[in-house]
């Protein structure tokens, strides 16, 4: 290092345009001469350049206090230059005349222009003179060029480049946003979001608060100036209390912030560089440890399985064969599929390595002995071989083994069905279950014995089959033939001996028959009279308890006439009882005579004579309880009869009445003669005499009401029903309340519309003309026929329009009142929105809205409020707080659209 003494020579000034910073310091950090400084700027730059400087002095060993005086010689310049270049500066001059010091300043200043820096109005003497806004200047000039110019961010440099690496680090923070160099580092929060950033260890950035601006900045200086070796070069009260801290001084501490975190980075770069190579070895040679593992254990498995495959001892049964060949099914399923998978995948991860290793330039990977790609391969083709031969050896052993145990298992087959079938039959044929059945079980075990006959010649085959299939088997040398001669040879035995006892029961079965056919011959004439006696006493019973339903008194005289009737039949009926039981007697005398024991009662028929007996007895009960349900049944209808005739007296009047009254009510309110008033007073005593009516309706219900009680549902003596007197009472007073209602609105409508009574009668007459089916209401054609004949020159659309006025709901109809309505609006003059609108302009003072107090102001409280609670707000341009929307409320007030 050069020892720096002060010289002097004569004071001159540096320009020139030069790559770089030249441009930058043109456009924005001219050092005017006639600018004086900021006195807070002023200050904030003097600590920040000064503590800038101190940063690299102390590398040489010295530092500045006043950055006014100590730069005056050149000799602490020259040195700041030099170790910030890393460059030598020319031999400083030495003495201390200013001449000495000139030239020392001169000399820094050529090193700064041969950096490509324009100097503008910076000159030696102001420094040498201690100038402050020239040093300052320089400085300012040097830490640009060295400090700042370097920097580059995405194609940007300088300034542009610092800002936008500030902006980047610190986008994830809240509260941080970095668009300057002077407001945005205000309240401190982005100086800690860099350190943060880069070192997240030594902020505890989420306990920060936005509106702690000088605990933020001292916390992020301290922190910088402890752990980074990042002077404090500002003090937080300065920058806090000015409006707007100095650009470069906040840049100049800025670019600090850059140099000390852009080494890290560098470093960081470095280390990601080696740890990208070592994963790509590490990577291979995990694929390669993968590869030998995979390729030994496929090789190991072939290896053991080659000798299993290719075993031929066949086993004793077939079902150790079956085993086997389920063994080899399990072992083409769950067995090699996955040894499959793991040799495609070993061609896959070899071919996947060979290329990795090409594509880093790495020497290509060679497989241990025996475990090449080709060495599995050719295992793999003897196993397959042995796996072919293996299953046709297995195939044709179970083959001839199956043809053998066919042969058992249809012997065993055929011969368990056999014994199956003649279980019991020995026991069944020694039975003697005809000595004390009757002729029909004597018949029926007759052709149940038929059939076994039957059934026994036809399982003669078997039995020959069953025989035929043993020999084969001692022809084969089946291993278990003894046990099969014994099973044969029991089920030869076991046939004759079943058809020696067929015989025996046949003869016995025939000899009993023809002893059981002469009673037989009586208990089938006793069943074929008793049955349809004993249906006529069961119907009979039926009918004499039958509920009977009657509403007539001509019903039940019906029922009478019937019931004496079937008295009538009763003693023919009990000559046939005692026929029946005499042929029965003589049955059992016939059974007596020969000893025979009859078991149980008539196989023809369940009717005993202990029933027949029973049900006569009962029908003899039954018939006088008969008598007096009629009668009083009788009683009862004659009493109905009665109500029926008393409701028909009243309902025949009242009806009448009500169906008068409403063809009178309808006259009333088509024709409606003299003024509306006089028609109004006319329909009220009409309607009061209608309701002085009522008392006739309220003796109906009584009367209808017992009626009710007594359960009749038809009365041949009127078709009036309740029901109908009801409807036509109700409908009688609604049309009249109606029709007064229709007359009031006609009067509102006059009355408010200014339409003339000759006008109203007018209209009337029109209407009545055009209404043929006198309803008060017409159909649209006849509407459309009304308004011609009224002077309307109607087209589709004009008369669409009117439509939708007279019937909005579209039902097709139109009601005298819709005329009216329409007429009236027609032929008087009315209020529209427009014309609302423009009051609501002049209460408003001509404003396009009004406030909730001018309505309170102009209109009565009620009113006013009634509009404050419907009025939108008003959305327009010159839209004030409160303001409300008078327009869209006048529209809807006349339908034009909603509230």
């Amino acid at each position: 290092m050069v020892d720096y003494h002060a010289a002097g020579q004569p004071s001159y000034q540096y320009g020139g345009n030069g790559p770089g910073i030249g441009d930058y310091m043109a456009q924005e950090d001219d050092w005017d001469r006639d600018l004086l400084l900021d006195p807070a700027w002023e200050k904030q730059q003097r600590k920040t350049f000064t503590a800038w400087c101190n940063s690299h002095l102390r590398k040489a060993g010295t530092q500045i206090e006043n950055i006014d005086e100590d730069f005056r010689d050149g000799l602490k310049l020259m040195l700041l230059l030099e170790v910030i270049s890393g460059e030598r500066l020319p031999k400083p001059e030495r003495g201390k005349m200013r001449v000495h010091k000139i030239n020392n300043v001169n000399k820094a200043l050529d090193f700064i222009a041969s950096k490509g820096v324009k100097l503008v109005s910076i000159g030696a003497e102001e420094i040498v003179d201690g100038n402050a806004k020239m040093t300052l200047g320089m400085i300012w000039t040097i830490i640009l060029r060295f400090a700042i110019q370097d920097i580059s961010v995405e194609e940007t440099s300088a300034k542009e480049g610092l800002l936008l690496w500030c902006q980047r680090k610190t986008a994830p923070y809240k509260n941080v946003n970095v668009q300057n160099f002077h407001i945005s580092w205000k309240d401190g929060l982005a100086f800690n979001a860099l350190i943060h950033r880069h070192r997240p260890e030594l902020i505890e950035y989420d306990k920060l608060r936005k509106d702690d601006p000088v605990t933020n900045l001292n916390n992020a200086f301290e922190v910088a100036e402890k752990y980074l070796d990042i002077p404090k070069m500002l003090d937080a009260e300065d920058i806090v209390n000015t409006a707007r801290p100095d650009e470069k001084a906040i840049m100049t501490y800025v670019s600090s912030f850059y140099h000390a975190f852009s080494g890290a980075q560098k470093a960081e770069t470095a280390a990601n560089r080696i740890c990208k190579v070592l994963a790509v070895n590490q990577e291979n040679e995990h694929l390669m440890e993968d590869y030998e593992k995979l390729a030994s254990d496929l090789l190991e498995w072939i290896q053991r399985t080659i000798p299993w495959l290719e075993n031929r001892v066949p086993q004793k049964t077939i079902q150790e064969m079956q085993q086997k060949l389920e063994d080899f099914r399990d072992y083409r399923r769950v067995h090699k599929p996955p040894k499959v998978q793991e040799k495609c995948q070993l061609e896959i991860n070899f071919n996947t390595l060979q290329t990795k290793l090409r594509l880093s330039n790495r020497p290509a990977f060679m497989p241990s002995e025996g475990k090449m790609v080709s060495d599995i391969n050719n295992g793999w083709q003897h196993l397959e071989q042995a796996e072919k031969g293996y299953e046709e050896w297995l195939l044709n052993e179970i083959r001839r083994m199956e043809r053998l145990d066919h042969l058992a298992e249809k012997f065993r087959q055929k011969a368990s069905i056999h014994e199956s079938w003649t279980e019991g039959k020995e026991t069944m044929l020694r039975q003697k279950d005809y000595e004390t059945a009757t002729l029909s079980d004597i018949k029926a075990l007759i052709r149940k014995h038929e059939a076994f006959e039957s059934d026994l010649a036809a399982h003669q085959d078997r039995v020959e089959q069953i025989a035929a299939i043993a020999q084969e088997l001692n022809e084969l040398d089946y291993y278990d033939s003894p046990s099969v001669n014994t099973r044969c040879q029991k089920i030869c035995d076991q046939w004759d001996s079943l058809g020696s006892l067929t015989h025996t029961r046949r003869e016995a079965l025939e000899k009993t028959e023809k002893q059981l056919e002469t009673i037989d011959q009586l208990h089938l004439e006793y069943a074929k009279r008793a049955a349809p006696f004993n249906n006529w006493m069961e119907s009979a019973m039926e009918d004499l308890q039958d509920m009977f339903i009657v509403h007539t008194i001509e019903e039940i005289e019906g029922l009478i006439a019937a019931h004496d009737q079937f008295k009538s039949t009763l003693p023919d009926a009990d000559k046939e009882r005692e026929a029946i039981l005499g042929i029965q007697s003589e049955a059992q005398k016939i059974a007596d005579y020969n000893n025979i024991k009859l078991s149980g009662n008539n196989p023809y028929t369940s009717v005993t004579p202990q029933i027949i007996n029973s049900k006569w007895e009962r029908v003899q009960q039954l018939v006088p309880k008969r008598d007096h349900a009629l009668q009083d049944e009788q009683s009862k209808q004659q009493s109905n009869e009665h109500l029926r005739r008393q409701f028909a007296s009243q309902a025949n009047i009242v009806g009448p009445w009500i169906q008068t009254k409403m063809e009178e009510i309808g006259r009333i309110s088509i024709e409606m003669n003299g003024t509306l008033e006089d028609q109004l007073d006319h329909l009220k005593l009409y309607e009061q005499s209608i309701v002085d009516y009522k008392p006739n309706i309220d003796l109906l219900e009584q009367q209808h009401q017992l009626i009710q009680e007594a359960l009749i549902f038809d009365n041949k003596h009127t078709n009036f029903t309740m029901e109908h007197i009801r409807v036509g009472w109700e409908q009688l007073l609604t049309t009249t309340a109606r029709t007064s209602n229709e007359v009031e609105n006609q009067i509102l409508t006059r009355d408010a519309k200014g339409i003339s009574q000759e006008q109203m009668q007018e209209f009337r007459a029109s209407f009545n003309h055009f209404d043929k089916k006198r309803t008060g209401s017409m159909d649209t054609d006849d509407y459309r026929a009304l308004l011609i004949s009224t002077g309307y020159s109607l087209g589709d659309a004009e008369f669409n329009r009117i439509m939708s006025v007279v019937d909005p709901n579209n039902s097709g109809v139109v009601t005298f009142q819709a005329f009216i309505d329409f007429m009236s609006r027609e032929t008087t003059d009315t209020d529209t929105a427009d014309q609302v609108i423009a009051s609501f302009k002049v209460l408003a003072g001509d404003k396009n809205y009004i406030t909730a107090e001018e309505l309170r102001r102009e209109l009565p409280p009620d009113q006013a409020e009634y509009c404050i609670a419907r009025m939108a707000p008003y959305q327009g341009p010159d839209a004030i707080p409160g303001a409300l929307d008078y327009k869209s409320f006048s529209t809807a007030l006349y339908g034009e659209s909603d509230l």
